[in-house]
């Protein structure tokens, strides 16, 4: 930990953190959901305690009941950083294109930031793939989340040949909070089946490599074995780690940095903090949702 922190305070002048101490009071960081909220605060804590150290404020973790409690917080100054989805960042970037900055984003272990939509089902329902939820249930996550709902609302229609109104292919389709909350929900048989989001890399036993799976087999909420894949979105690039904008740019240098170079130095707190196995974070910039904005655009007229 000691080394992170000083590699950090080595990238900005010493001055740079008496004066980030004047002009900020603390640092408030939004988890976005996906898992209950004390596990989004659990996984966490290694971040808040290395963001202390690095900038010198105290720092607090907030972790809403949905999507838009972060994006609201980013928009309305009340947070300070968040890692987004990519249509939770078009939304925040939609609303006021001056709020947040994307910096960092989540690489995989073959090096790419995307990561699909995967629809699934319990292997005993009988439901293999799309055709076969004709008249049945489909859960979604949240409407701001990229791959629990703006993704498949935009795929699924083409591939089935209908609306995803209710009774149109689907008996109904209904949002059950977020992706943790999707994949209990299909385990539990309340709904016939449900989409979440996954690297797609890796072992589907475990859940692949990193996303909602992979937590939900690492809480010991689901067996793998007991469920299926049934569908499968194109690749999706892996929403930004971003800063509220009217940061001191010494403070946002400082966490860029600290979150750059996690992964060397202490990878439990990068698998906590990025949903699985990574190889950590890199630099990132808002041309790489240049579709995910105009997606959202197109869905909101």
């Amino acid at each position: 930990m000691k080394n992170l922190i000083a590699a950090v305070l080595a990238t900005t002048a010493l001055t740079g953190a008496a004066a980030a101490q004047d002009q900020i009071d603390e640092f408030r960081i939004g988890i976005l959901g996906g898992e209950n909220a004390q596990d989004r605060l659990n996984n966490h804590e290694c971040l808040k305690t290395y963001t202390e150290e690095a900038l010198g404020v105290p720092t607090k973790l907030f972790a809403p009941a949905d999507y838009d409690g972060v994006i609201q917080g980013l928009l309305g100054g009340t947070i300070d950083m968040a890692w987004l989805g990519a249509s939770a960042y078009a939304k925040t970037f939609l609303s006021d294109a001056d709020a947040v900055e994307p910096v960092l984003v989540k690489i995989n272990l073959d090096g790419s930031f995307g990561y699909h939509s995967v629809g699934f089902a319990r292997k005993d329902s009988g439901v293999t793939s799309l055709a076969d939820m004709k008249g049945k249930t489909f859960g979604f996550g949240d409407p701001n989340s990229t791959s629990g709902y703006l993704i498949p609302s935009i795929e699924i229609p083409t591939e089935i040949g209908a609306t995803m109104e209710n009774g149109d292919y689907f008996g109904e389709v209904v949002f059950v909070g977020g992706h943790e909350q999707t994949i209990v929900a299909v385990n539990n048989g309340d709904v016939d089946a449900g989409v979440t989001w996954a690297d797609g890399q890796g072992e589907w036993e475990d859940g692949f490599n990193s996303g909602a799976l992979r937590k939900a087999v690492d809480a010991g909420l689901i067996d793998m074995n007991d469920l299926v894949e049934i569908w499968r979105s194109k690749p999706i690039p892996e929403g930004p780690i971003v800063l509220r904008s009217s940061l001191p740019q010494d403070v946002k240098d400082k966490m860029t940095a600290l979150i750059d170079g996690m992964y060397d130095a202490d990878k439990d707190c990068t698998y906590n903090i990025s949903a699985g196995e990574s190889l950590g974070f890199n630099p990132i910039t808002h041309d790489a949702y240049v579709s995910i904005v105009e997606a959202r655009k197109a869905k909101s007229n």
